[in-house]
C-alpha cells in the first residue's frame, strides 16, 4: 500500500514538469484550436457555407498592436489545408504562420484580438504557401461577411482570396486585413516539427503527422467541414 501511495505521488509530482516542457509552439497550436472552437460556437459567426468551400484555414490567436514609431500589429498562429491535389480530403498537419502589418486600418485599442481567415482558392493557397504574402496586393483579401445564412456568392465574395475575422472584447464581425503580410514562421516550424520543413510540405506534401498540439484544430475542422463544397471545375483552375 505505502509503495502504490509512493508511485501515486510520484505521478502527480511529475505532471507540472510535463506542462513545463510543453513548448511554446505546442502551446500556440493549442490555443489555435480553441479559439477556432469559441468562434465555431459564435451563433453569427462564420457563415458554414463559406467554411465549406474554404481551401484553408488560418487562426491567429491574440494579434497584439505596439507602436515603435509607428503603428503595427502582430501575430503568431497555424495555418490547415484540406489534403488532396485538388484540396478535396481531410485537414492536413498545421503549419505555423505569421502574421503582421503596419498601420493597415484598425485600432485594437491595446485589446487581444483573435483572427480566422479563410483561403478562398487554390491560387490563394498556393500563393500563401510558396512565399510572403502581402493581402490586398499578393492576394485579393476582403472583410468576411457573418451570420450563419450570410449568402456565399456576393461580388465581394466571389472576388476575394482571402476572407478575414476578427474577435475582440466579446465581438465577432468580419475585417479588412489589406497592407498586413502573411509569411511561414520557419524556425517555429521547426522547433515544433524537430527539422527544417517549408509550410508546403507540411500542409501540401503530407511530409509529416498532425501532432497532438494540433488534434484539436484539425479534428474540429474535420467535424465542421468534412466535405469541400467549391465548384470542382475551380479546384483544378
Amino acid at each position: 500500500m505505502k509503495k502504490a501511495n509512493v508511485l501515486v505521488l510520484a505521478v502527480f509530482l511529475a505532471c507540472p514538469t510535463f506542462a513545463a516542457n510543453e513548448t511554446r509552439e505546442q502551446k500556440r497550436l493549442e490555443t489555435c484550436g480553441q479559439v477556432f472552437k469559441e468562434i465555431m460556437d459564435i451563433p453569427d459567426g462564420i457563415p458554414k457555407d463559406l467554411l465549406n468551400k474554404a481551401e484553408c484555414v488560418i487562426v491567429i490567436p491574440s494579434v497584439l498592436k505596439f507602436a515603435i514609431g509607428v503603428g503595427g500589429d502582430f501575430g503568431r498562429g497555424a495555418i490547415t489545408c484540406r489534403t488532396g491535389e485538388h484540396f478535396t480530403g481531410r485537414w492536413s498537419a498545421p503549419a505555423l504562420f505569421a502574421l503582421e502589418g503596419a498601420n493597415i486600418g484598425f485600432q485594437l485599442g491595446g485589446q487581444a484580438t483573435d483572427f480566422v481567415l479563410l483561403v478562398m482558392n487554390p491560387k490563394g493557397a498556393n500563393s500563401i504557401m510558396n512565399s510572403k504574402v502581402k493581402l490586398g496586393a499578393d492576394a485579393a483579401a476582403a472583410a468576411g461577411p457573418k451570420g450563419r445564412t450570410a449568402a456565399a456568392d456576393t461580388d465581394i465574395v466571389m472576388r476575394a482570396e482571402v476572407l478575414t475575422y476578427s474577435r475582440s472584447r466579446g465581438l465577432f464581425a468580419g475585417i479588412s486585413l489589406e497592407g498586413s503580410t502573411l509569411r511561414s514562421d520557419g524556425s517555429a516550424n521547426k522547433k515544433l516539427y524537430g527539422r527544417d520543413l517549408s509550410a508546403k510540405e507540411i500542409v501540401r506534401q503530407g511530409k509529416v503527422g498532425i501532432p497532438s498540439s494540433g488534434r484539436q484544430l484539425v479534428a474540429l475542422l474535420d467535424k465542421q467541414s468534412p466535405k469541400n463544397e467549391s465548384d470542382p471545375v475551380s479546384l483544378k483552375e
